[in-house]
């Protein structure tokens, strides 16, 4: 994304969200959004995913710029490039973990019968298995959040933005989450950018762009 701008106006005050941002992500980057509450860094990753529309500035996905898209084509795009991960979870209620994955599957179009060899393997590594019949009121925090993951990867999107996927999670999982996270990463190349203001999710990172007020004021790249 380059010169992203997103203002808000709350009576006569205006927000400056995201106030000029550049970034540029590789393929396989496991990257962190980190500052205060207020930053921008949500706002930030709405626009990344197509979310909501900047005012200004060009953002591009898998070489697809999004600016000019339709809803119908940023829903394509969204479909098949972009997996998302959220702090509240957001499955469906009324399906089993499995059947929430398996519909992205089903809406993508995949053959019915791919489905299992896609699922099951991404269970296992997700340590998942045995919970396929569960409904998400019967998963734990960390299980339903592990579930969220794994719908969010299981279409192959060029990238994953997760919105504090820690936040309502205590350490042990939280901890048990990244594990997880930075192994499909390394393994599978997936890229992640991450909003977050957990110093565990930030220590994890591999790059940590540092926002405050709307603007990058600087960027950490780890070896």
């Amino acid at each position: 994304m380059t010169g992203v701008k997103k203002y808000f106006s709350e009576g006569e005050h205006i927000v400056r969200a995201v106030d000029g941002v550049d970034i540029t992500l590789k393929k396989g980057e496991f990257a962190a959004l980190a500052g205060p509450s207020g930053s921008g860094k949500t706002t930030l990753l709405n626009l990344a995913g197509g979310l909501d529309h900047p005012d200004s500035g060009n953002i591009s996905i898998a070489d697809s710029t999004i600016n000019d898209k339709s809803d119908n084509e940023l829903t394509d795009l969204r479909l098949h490039n972009i997996g998302f991960v959220f702090q509240a979870y957001n499955l469906i209620p009324v399906l089993t973990a499995y059947e929430n994955v398996q519909f992205v599957l089903q809406i993508q179009g995949v053959p019915d019968k791919k489905h299992r060899d896609r699922i099951m393997p991404l269970f296992h590594s997700l340590g998942l298995e045995g919970l396929e019949d569960r409904f998400p009121t019967q998963l734990s925090g960390g299980q339903q959040q592990r579930v969220a993951v794994a719908r969010a990867i299981i279409g192959k999107p060029a990238i994953i933005l997760a919105d504090e996927p820690t936040a309502n999670l205590d350490s042990e999982t939280s901890a048990n989450l990244l594990k997880m996270m930075r192994r499909l990463n390394e393994q599978e190349q997936v890229t992640f950018l991450f909003s977050t203001h957990d110093p565990m999710v930030i220590e994890q990172a591999r790059r940590v762009i540092n926002m405050r007020d709307g603007k990058i004021k600087n960027e950490e790249f780890k070896d």
